[in-house]
């Protein structure tokens, strides 16, 4: 197969992208310019896209013996990722950038200019396992296609491709899913002779480079000082604007008193209509269900009852949250979720991505929606 290899200028990425070379594909290696106001260098492991970055991918490149090139998809990434970040925000959500960057730029935006040129298959550092499609050799063959947690569950990247559904899931090689550790991957690096095999990971918010995202979303939405409230209304202090907030948040709150039994307070809830803040008791974060939208299957549901869904699977709401024991059901014609949770979630906001896991593994991606 013609495969198109992202390249990150990392080692996950390189080490990948060797693999499809071994596996025989013809591969052309391609880094994402994904901003335009890239700095100099990284600051640590901080964020990506870094010129840094993009020279490492061409020296992998170069190593393996493969075509190189940069691909500016800067608009892409400003319009479907940081503006889609903003908005969210905006509306009181809390969005997960990188599970949109996975969908609409990582793959949409990719997929989309490789089949244009004639390429099969995208293939990507990820760290997850696909049955089917491009994986079994048929580029594009939606029968049969299943993703499944890595075999390094510390490192799975599952819950941040459920997202991408079938259609670019069967366009997608993870040469990494198997791999046993990140540890390993690196020391394969080190036997390549990649020069990124000792490179630190990077993490955070990409286009925050400098971690601070409540001070991103005030110079990019502005200060707009509102009252932080108690549940039952009393003002309790004032804060820059809901949207620094996110639920479940319990440092950074600015209030200068204690609860009256001493207990800490939690971010409860943002109301963007009146920028408040409600903050309260941990127990007041614990949810026993959830409801979602813009739902995409992966696997098709069975019957729970009378209506259409499975009744003894797990879901998880975060890159590397706990998965909880549920009953789902789902509304295909509508694209709604709604889950009965057999333990409680705390912290559960509007926004984030919800991903259903089963299977006679348990380990298969079922459904992904958006918390509603």
């Amino acid at each position: 197969m013609r495969v198109l290899a992202a390249l990150s200028g990392g080692v996950d990425s390189a080490v990948a992208a060797a693999r499809a070379v071994d596996a025989g594909h013809d591969v052309v290696g391609v880094h994402m310019a994904l901003t335009r106001n890239r700095a100099q260098t990284r600051s640590g492991s901080r964020g990506c896209c870094s010129i840094e970055d993009a020279g490492d991918a061409r020296w992998a490149a170069e190593i393996l013996g493969i075509p190189f090139y940069v691909w500016d998809l800067s608009e892409e990434f400003e319009a479907r990722v940081v503006d889609d970040f903003l908005a969210e925000y905006r509306a009181g959500r809390t969005p997960n950038p990188c599970v949109r960057c996975n969908e609409r730029v990582k793959f949409d935006a990719l997929l989309e200019r490789g089949l244009a040129m004639g390429f099969d298959a995208v293939a990507t550092g990820h760290y997850a396992r696909l049955t089917g499609g491009a994986a079994s050799g048929r580029p594009g063959d939606e029968s049969g296609l299943a993703l499944s947690r890595a075999a390094d569950h510390a490192k799975d990247q599952s819950y941040v491709l459920a997202v991408s559904g079938r259609r670019g899931l069967s366009r997608a090689l993870f040469p990494l899913g198997d791999a046993p550790s990140k540890a390993e991957v690196r020391a394969e690096a080190e036997r390549r002779g990649l020069p990124v095999a000792s490179k630190p990971d990077s993490y955070d918010i990409c286009f925050v480079a400098d971690g601070d995202t409540r001070g991103f979303l005030q110079r990019s939405l502005g200060v707009r000082e509102g009252a932080m409230v108690s549940p039952d209304g009393e003002v309790l202090g004032t804060h820059g604007g809901y949207f620094g907030f996110t639920i479940g948040q319990r440092k950074g709150l600015g209030l200068t008193h204690p609860a009256p039994d001493g207990r800490p307070r939690y971010v409860i809830e943002t109301r963007p209509e009146t920028n408040e803040v409600v903050v309260g008791p941990e127990e007041l974060l614990s949810r026993s269900a959830v409801d979602a939208d813009s739902l995409v299957l992966l696997a098709e549901p069975g019957d729970v009852d009378g209506a259409v869904g499975w009744p003894d699977v797990t879901v998880q709401v975060r890159a590397h949250g706990r998965p909880v024991p549920a009953e789902v059901t789902v509304d295909v014609e509508r694209g709604t979720l709604h889950a009965s949770l057999r333990q409680p979630l705390r912290g559960l906001a509007a926004g984030q991505s919800v991903v259903v896991y089963g299977g006679e593994s348990g380990e298969q991606v079922l459904a992904q929606a958006t918390v509603a």
